[in-house]
């Protein structure tokens, strides 16, 4: 694994520094440089800091678009439908980061889970716009021969808070995951991850997408720490980093909740 730092949300995310172990990658069959050669993401990310992109849900919100930008009143406010509706927005804002100099952007695709779009009606819809999402970041990247993240967040609900099922997470995850991948992306980002117990079936349900779409990608996870240095659900940094380290990523790494004075503190 390879260990990643971030900044605050909003800021470019730099990526690189010392490894965490290789023990998910033992499991996947292949050590850190056979990972290496056969995903330029991971190639790059061993030579050299990466910068990631910003904000995506900020810059939307600073369009002031209205409902009918987003299809109708029921749908007003979730980002991931603008996907379909307005496609030419989210890649406005592609090309802004990577003309900012960001070599890797992240698809408009955080909320692009099944249980979150229920909230707009949308939830027959996920795959198709995570592919629709992923299809955009990809046009937009590829004059600039950047890489493409397809971001997926913890959802709205969390198994180990009694929220939702396993089976209804996994579900959801996969069929997302499905559509990053159909889409193009280079890598899967599983960020803002606020539940080891989340993380698990999220990596799991990925792992599985992968292997019905049959084109497999590096898989990066990033969690959350909140000021009292633990995840939401209270599990410390050291205990998070052992959970993570037994499942098959290959990158880890922490975004949100705390800034880059209180990581570096810690």
């Amino acid at each position: 694994m390879v260990e990643v730092h971030t900044c605050s949300p909003g800021c470019r995310h730099h990526l690189g520094g010392a490894g965490w172990g290789e023990a998910p990658l033992v499991r996947l069959g292949y050590n850190k440089e056979a990972r290496a050669k056969k995903f330029p993401y991971l190639k790059a990310l061993l030579q050299r800091p990466l910068v990631f992109d910003g904000a995506m849900g900020t810059e939307l919100q600073k369009r002031d678009l209205t409902p009918e930008d987003y299809g109708g009143e029921a749908h007003y406010g979730c980002p991931e439908v603008l996907n379909r509706t307005r496609p030419e927005v989210v890649r406005e804002i592609h090309r802004a980061y990577l003309e900012a100099g960001a070599e890797v952007i992240e698809t408009n695709t955080f909320g692009s889970l099944r249980h979150v779009l229920a909230e707009y009606g949308l939830e027959g819809e996920a795959e198709e716009l995570a592919y629709l999402g992923a299809r955009i970041a990809r046009e937009a990247a590829e004059p600039y021969g950047a890489f493409v993240a397809g971001a997926l967040g913890p959802g709205t609900k969390l198994i180990s808070l009694g929220q939702i099922s396993w089976d209804e997470l996994f579900a959801a995850y996969k069929e997302a995951a499905r559509g990053l991948l159909r889409g193009g992306v280079d890598l899967i980002l599983l960020e803002t991850a606020q539940d080891i117990l989340q993380v698990r079936c999220a990596v799991l349900a990925v792992r599985e997408a992968m292997a019905e779409v049959g084109r497999e990608v590096p898989l990066q996870v990033q969690v959350t720490i909140e000021a009292t240095g633990t995840m939401l659900v209270g599990t410390d940094e050291q205990a998070a980093l052992a959970a993570l380290e037994s499942l098959p990523i290959d990158v880890v790494g922490m975004n949100c909740a705390t800034g880059p004075d209180l990581m570096d503190a810690k």
